[in-house]
């Protein structure tokens, strides 16, 4: 019998900043969903608001971000990655395995450039 080991991984996700509240949101909802059909659990939501993006992807110079803690058998991350790109919302995403669920995020200011 096989056992199913979870782990606990970092998302971060980032929307079209052209899309209404609404759609947005069923957008996002939509990622949440695909995690927690698969027996996961989302541990922590940072919503980082609408930010320009440092090049441009796919026609975009800003995107709406979210960065996520959840808790999903490892099994089920290949198939997560293989459904975001179908979400045309989803203009980029970047998943990690962690160690711990991040309270707070802090970014250190950039150094200015001479």
């Amino acid at each position: 019998m096989t056992r199913k080991r979870n782990g606990l991984y970092e998302g971060m996700y980032i929307l079209s900043a052209t899309l209404s509240d609404e759609s947005r949101k069923k957008a996002f909802d939509k990622i949440t969903n695909g995690i927690t059909e698969k027996g996961g659990k989302i541990e922590k939501i940072h919503e980082l608001g609408r930010r320009k993006l440092s090049y441009e992807i796919k026609g975009k110079r800003e995107g709406h971000y979210y960065v996520l803690f959840f808790e999903v058998p490892t099994s089920a991350i290949n198939e997560l990655w293989q459904e975001y790109p179908l979400n045309e919302d989803l203009i980029r995403f970047l998943t990690m395995r962690v160690e711990n669920v991040q309270e707070t995020l802090e970014f250190k200011p950039l150094k200015p450039q001479v």
